[in-house]
């Protein structure tokens, strides 16, 4: 076999193989915290912020603390490895990827839901009628 087309193979297989990595590593579930405390790989958890428990943001560790109920009404403590997510007073949802561990879910990322201010008032939309 000529050389380039043996190089040209090997290529081929490294983006493959590199490709099917990087595909099952981003591939991340959706799950509840109870499922997340068992699996102890990344995961997304769906909820919504507890306004009433404490947040804060620690400067010192670079770390956003807040309370999370999902969707199974299960409240866990979320520690997010930076700042606080931009709107998140006014989030309906929140979705925090991470993994379970030491008693806290350790998100690396957070994302916010918030209301559209496309949508209207159907109540107000029915009473016009």
């Amino acid at each position: 076999m000529k050389p380039k087309i043996v190089i040209g193979v090997l290529v081929i297989m490294a983006g493959v193989i590199l490709g099917s990595v990087s595909f099952l590593e981003s591939n991340v579930e959706y799950m509840d915290f109870a499922a997340a405390e068992k699996s102890h790989k990344k995961v997304q958890v769906k909820g919504e912020w507890v306004k009433n428990h404490e947040s804060r943001f620690d400067a010192e560790k670079a770390q956003f603390v807040f309370y999370m109920k999902d969707d199974n009404n299960r409240v866990e403590k979320v520690i997010l490895e930076g700042a606080k997510p931009n709107n998140f007073e006014l989030a309906t949802s929140v979705v925090a990827k991470g993994v379970y561990r030491e008693g806290y879910f350790h998100a690396t990322d957070v994302l916010t839901k918030c209301p559209s201010k496309y949508e209207g008032d159907a109540e107000a939309v029915k009473q016009s009628l």
